[in-house]
């Protein structure tokens, strides 16, 4: 069964990269352009790893993060913090996320990324 991801972030472009990449390299995706009601859409897909924009309509990236890493069921998935801020690695550890990805990206430092965090 493949390992899923589950990619939050208000750009299109971004997330059809993500996906087309990452399904590519044997990932399940699923994208969602907000991060509103983030414990239902997490629970609903149960993925194995997490990509979080910083900057997404109503509730912010570092909200949701802390709010799945504050809940008993979902606490466990790794959150990659994903930004263009310069402050990336600041935002990651301000939101308790495991890891982070600066904007713009390598495919390479994607799949090595995700590839460190979750086994296929």
């Amino acid at each position: 069964m493949p390992k899923k991801v589950f990619i939050f972030d208000d750009n299109n472009d971004i997330l059809e990269l993500c996906t087309l990449i990452l399904e590519d390299a044997g990932y399940e995706i699923k994208t969602s352009a907000t991060s509103n009601n983030i414990v239902e859409q997490v629970s609903a897909y149960m993925p194995d790893l997490i990509f979080m924009d910083n900057w997404l309509p109503d509730v912010g990236g570092i909200e949701a993060t802390q709010e799945l890493k504050s809940h008993p069921d979902l606490k466990h998935i790794p959150v990659i913090y994903f930004s263009a801020n310069n402050d990336v690695s600041a935002l990651a550890t301000k939101a308790g996320a495991d890891s982070f990805l600066a904007k713009p990206f390598d495919i390479h430092a994607l799949e090595e990324i995700v590839s460190a965090h979750i086994e296929k």
